[in-house]
Formats: C-alpha cells, structure tokens, sequence
C-alpha cells in the first residue's frame, strides 16, 4: 500500500486523527485505490489516495483492511466494514476486467479533416474525444454519434500536439508548428490563452494532474510552463542541445520529464524549472519519457534500439532493455506502473516486468513499423498502432493477439482508450478517424 497525501499533510495516526476530520472514502478503479476526502485543521476539503497497486485478485481483503487501519490514522476499526466492501469491489471489477474478451467493431468513421491527423486524445469520461491535423485546426466530438462538436480554429500551422487536461476535462490545449499554444475551454470552444515564447514548432506539451500547469516542448530544444490560469510563463527549461520531443508530469506535479534528440532526458522541478537529474547513457535519439503511478521510476525510448529504466531520485539507469531491432518510437507503463511495454520499428512491441526487467510477452504480427502503444486501463490489453494500416490488440497476460482493427487505408499513427477501456479511437494519415466500441 502506497500512501499519497497533500504537502503539509501529517502522516502520524495520533496527530491525523485529533486534527483532521474524515468525511467520506471513494473507490478509485485505475489504479487501483482509495480516495480519502477529509477536512483539515482550517476546515477546507482536502483529498489524498491510499494506493493498492498490488492489489489482485486473490489478495487477502482483510489483511489489507488492517494494513489500512494500522497506518493511517483517519481510517480506524469502525471503518473495516466499509473498508472491506471497497477491497471486495476493487477485486470484483478485476476478475470482471480480466474475464472479459470483447471484440471492438467500428462504431463511427469520421472524415475528419481536410488534411491528415496528428493526434487524439479521450476527455476522463470517455464521452469526448480531440483531434489535431496538418489542417491547422482541433477539432471536439461526440464520441457516442460521431458529431462535430467545436472546430478550434486561430493556429496558422500544424495542430501537431493536443490534450484534456484530465481528470477535469473542461480545458483543451494545442501545440502548433506555429510556435505557440492555445488553451481552450472545452464546453463552449472559446479561445482563453495564446501562449507564446518559443521560437520553433511545438511537438508535445502536457497539463499536469493538478490542471494548473501547462508544459510544451519545442524544436528549439527547451521547455516552457505557463499558468492555466492566467497564461503567463512560469519558467523555461533549459539544458538540452537538440530538440525536446517528450514531456510529462509524475503524479504529484511537482516533477517533470523531457526526452530529447540529443540523446539524453532530463528530470526538473516543475517550480522553478531547475534540472534535477540528466539522465544520460543512451547512444541515440530519445523517443518517449513517462514516469510511473508512484513517480520514482522513469521509463525512456530511444533510437539506439534500447528502453531504459530510471531511479527519479538519484538520476541512475537501473534497466537497459535490448532485444528489438529497429528503432523504439514509443514506450508506455500500465496504469499501476508494474509493466511497461516497447514498440519498435522492427513491426514488434515488448511487455516487460517493471520490478524484475523480465521480457514477458514479443507482440509480433504487424508488418510494418509499431509507432504507437498502449495499455487499456486494466492493464489487461495492450493497443499498437502500425504503418501497417491496422491497429492490433493483445492479451498482456498472455501475449496473444485478441483482434486486428482493419479500415483505415493508410498508416495509423495515433491510438487511445477510453477510461472504461470499451471504446477506442484510431486516426491515421488517411484523413480518418474511426470511433471502435466493444
């Protein structure tokens, strides 16, 4: 069990007892958890998570209950029961997870745009969807009729880089090769902000979990944060000699990553935009960063055909996974950060074992390059997305290919699940996007 509380928050059972208040306990499903909300010593409601990313389930409900109970101070003995059913819910919706085989049919093809997609993205409900184009527009849809809901127009280059800023879902913010961002609110498709500073194209930018940070990286090798709020420059990131081509946040915001085509990723306070660690020992580009559920590990791709583990706190490789033979164009944890997956120009991908580095599955089956991965938010299937024109599914348990999504006629470069995982989206350079639900 993993404890996640607010800065200031005590974590003693005597101190956290007399001076905060429980009011109510909430399930979260991926990853698996709980969600204290409770009132603090001034009164305000506050939030922290207990998380249970090692719950199965055939884990004992009871010894949970009490490792709860024991370590933290605001869940006492009268809570077990309620405890107990949250346990016993969690456990019921992994054996559903994991029985379920469903086969994914189109649901909706949509011409899109005038031009090829770049990328899509979920809102948190899974009831919107983004997609950027060469077009130079963003556009929102219905994901349950295929309608159009805004067209997001005022770029005056690629719409490369989009994103809700989930879990909310009320914001949208698109990079552009036209040097700037723009964030929008997502209901009425009115422009809030254009964020400008950098001097070349915008290829990946992020929201962190707080929605109270934007971060974009850029072509001319550095970062920027803005506030959401009012859209001023927080700070830049400086330090890479090569184009910035992926950035994140860990969990808690406070951390950020950035790969780069100079062959190294960097961990910064996303504060005061000062670089914690380089993370420096691959031979090539680097391709894709993420940061796992808890924040201690980062994960990074690269050109020289090799995935890395990385510890967050001293900035040391601890992992070096070989064994693909072309290029890693993408890496992605599971939810609870126990696995990870590769994809790779050599038309495979890779799932691996977090903690031992293990080689689990070898997904073959594509034809052409994988430049897309990712897991469904069990963590039960694994999604990669090919120049093939197809999409594939896989059981991650088992490393079986489940389906094969066939339609689109050209490469398919972006992919994602919704967060009930039975609807995905695929766009491609066809122009398409296709709406899959199970």
């Amino acid at each position: 069990m993993r404890s996640s509380w607010p800065a200031g928050r005590p974590q003693e059972a005597p101190a956290t007892s007399r001076s905060f208040k429980l009011r109510k306990l909430l399930l979260r499903y991926y990853p698996p958890g709980i969600i204290l909300e409770y009132e603090d010593q001034a009164g305000a409601v506050q939030q922290s998570s207990l998380d249970l990313l090692n719950l199965d389930a055939d884990t004992d409900v009871e010894a949970v209950c009490s490792e709860i109970i024991a370590q933290e101070g605001l869940v006492g003995e009268s809570r077990r029961g309620t405890l107990r059913k949250m346990v016993e819910k969690l456990q019921k919706k992994m054996r559903t997870d994991a029985g379920a085989h469903q086969e994914f049919r189109t649901h909706k093809v949509l011409k899109a745009h005038m031009l090829p997609l770049t990328n899509c993205a979920f809102n948190k409900s899974g009831d919107r969807f983004i997609t950027g184009s060469y077009d130079r527009t963003c556009k929102v849809w219905d994901t349950y009729s295929g309608a159009e809901i805004h067209s997001l127009e005022g770029h005056k280059n690629v719409v490369y880089a989009i994103a809700y800023n989930n879990p909310f879902g009320d914001k949208i913010v698109t990079g552009s090769f036209d040097k700037t961002c723009k964030l929008w609110h997502a209901e009425t498709g009115e422009l809030l902000h254009t964020l400008r500073g950098h001097q070349t194209e915008i290829v990946c930018l992020s929201f962190n979990p707080q929605s109270t940070v934007i971060a974009a990286g850029s072509m001319d090798s550095t970062a920027k944060l803005w506030d959401v709020e009012t859209g001023t420059e927080l700070c830049s990131l400086w330090g890479h000699n090569a184009e910035i081509v992926s950035l994140s946040f860990n969990t808690e915001g406070g951390l950020a990553v950035t790969g780069s085509f100079d062959h190294t990723a960097k961990i910064w306070d996303a504060k005061s935009g000062r670089c914690i660690h380089t993370l420096a020992g691959h031979r090539a580009e680097v391709s894709a960063t993420q940061f796992d559920f808890v924040g201690g590990i980062v994960l990074s791709g690269s050109i020289d055909r090799t995935c890395r583990l990385w510890d967050v706190g001293s900035g040391r490789c601890i992992q070096v996974k070989q064994g693909h033979e072309d290029e890693v164009l993408d890496v992605a944890f599971d939810t609870t950060g126990n696995k990870f997956v590769s994809a790779s120009a050599d038309a495979t991908a890779r799932i691996y074992s977090t903690a031992s580095g293990e080689c689990l599955h070898e997904l073959g089956g594509h034809e052409l390059e994988v430049s897309k991965v990712a897991f469904n938010p069990p963590g039960t299937k694994v999604i990669t997305a090919s120049s093939d024109k197809t999409c594939r599914l896989w059981d991650a348990r088992t490393g079986e290919c489940l389906q094969v999504l066939e339609g689109h006629t050209d490469e398919i470069f972006s992919c994602a699940f919704n967060y009930e995982g039975d609807f995905i989206i695929t766009g491609s350079k066809d122009n398409t996007c296709r709406i899959w639900r199970a």
